[in-house]
């Protein structure tokens, strides 16, 4: 059996351990890295296609399918039309098409994800708020939708595409908040290694609005305007954005993230609302660019900009972006006022969907 050591060669051994680690809590902790103390304020987007500008138009150079990028950056997106005081700079990380995953550690359109992109920008900009609207794309697959719901017009599809997805809409929400949420918090870990605490700065998410509704014109419901069935409209109006919001408010409160509601924004001004050309409507109707049709690396992408916000949509998102960022409010709605303009509304805000 071992010797045990004699308590004097013990307490020799410790004396120096104990010394070094009275050294170690007595110095200045480790600083942070953060940016500048009188660096510039900015603002970032993060997420899908959205918050980058698909379907505004006026694409950033480079990601109008470039060497096969697709991200569709509009300078007329809603984070560069945002009107805050004190704010040197805008930027636009979101890209078309995007899933939580691209924001922390998945590539796409032969870009990195955008989440280490942040964290650049915050080490030289000081944050103000970092806007997230991602989440549509994963499970719900909410493109898709869209498109399943022409084919069903197109096929005279009897029970539309509301009728397959009515039972499992909620199942797709569910198992898409638990990504948005890791992503949420790989947002709030990352900014915290780079000197910020959460308190300061904002984190925004946001939902989205119907495209598309029960207001749509009769006769424009085919391949020239919005080509869906009156059930599908009343379906992604009253129940699709609806749940999709109520999720990402689940999401938003496990990072103690401000939560903006847009279900309800485009109401009365969705693609196809008016029997004229669309003006006064805030999304792009069905659009085939014939130009990318006819070319082979492009063609996949020409109907890419249909149903999503145009241009007067981005500058509505904004005016209501704008005014709830410089507000306490922890969640609020996107609501028209009398003149038809957006604004933040709280409590009006969709509640958050009960954890399964």
């Amino acid at each position: 059996m071992r010797r045990l050591r004699s308590p004097l060669v013990i307490l020799l051994l410790v004396i120096p351990l104990v010394g070094l680690l009275l050294l170690i809590s007595d110095g200045p902790a480790p600083k942070l890295p953060a940016p500048p103390e009188d660096a510039p304020r900015a603002v970032v987007a993060l997420g899908d296609s959205t918050l980058s500008g698909e379907g505004a138009g006026d694409y950033e150079p480079g990601t109008n399918g470039e060497n096969g990028n697709w991200c569709h950056r509009s300078t007329k997106a809603m984070i560069n039309k945002l009107s805050v005081p004190d704010l040197a700079k805008t930027f636009n990380l979101a890209c078309s098409g995007a899933r939580a995953a691209n924001l922390v550690d998945r590539p796409q359109h032969n870009e990195g994800p955008q989440v280490p992109k942040l964290l650049e920008i915050a080490r030289q900009y000081r944050i103000a708020a970092v806007v997230v609207q991602v989440g549509a794309n994963d499970e719900p697959g909410f493109s898709s939708v869209v498109k399943d719901c022409a084919e069903a017009w197109l096929r005279a599809n009897v029970t539309g595409c509301s009728g397959a997805l009515a039972t499992g809409w909620g199942e797709r929400v569910d198992k898409m908040v638990p990504k948005v949420a890791a992503a949420l918090k790989a947002i709030r870990a990352g900014m915290r290694e780079n000197g910020y605490p959460d308190a300061s700065y904002q984190l925004v998410v946001q939902s989205y609005a119907a495209p598309v509704g029960r207001t749509v014109v009769h006769s424009l419901r085919n391949l020239g305007g919005c080509p869906f069935r009156g059930g599908d409209l009343e379906w992604v109006q009253d129940k699709a954005v609806g749940e999709l919001a109520a999720g990402l408010r689940t999401a938003a409160a496990a990072a103690d993230a401000r939560f903006l509601d847009l279900s309800r924004a485009g109401m009365g001004r969705e693609a196809c609302s008016t029997s004229g050309t669309g003006d006064g409507e805030w999304f792009t109707r069905l659009k085939i660019s014939w130009t990318d049709l006819s070319d082979e690396g492009r063609s996949a992408h020409a109907m890419q900009e249909s149903f999503h916000p145009n241009a007067a949509g981005h500058e509505q998102f904004a005016r209501c972006l704008s005014q709830f960022l410089q507000t306490s409010d922890k969640a609020a709605a996107c609501v028209a006022d009398p003149e038809r303009n957006l604004r933040p509304v709280p409590g009006a805000a969709i509640g958050a969907r009960a954890a399964k």
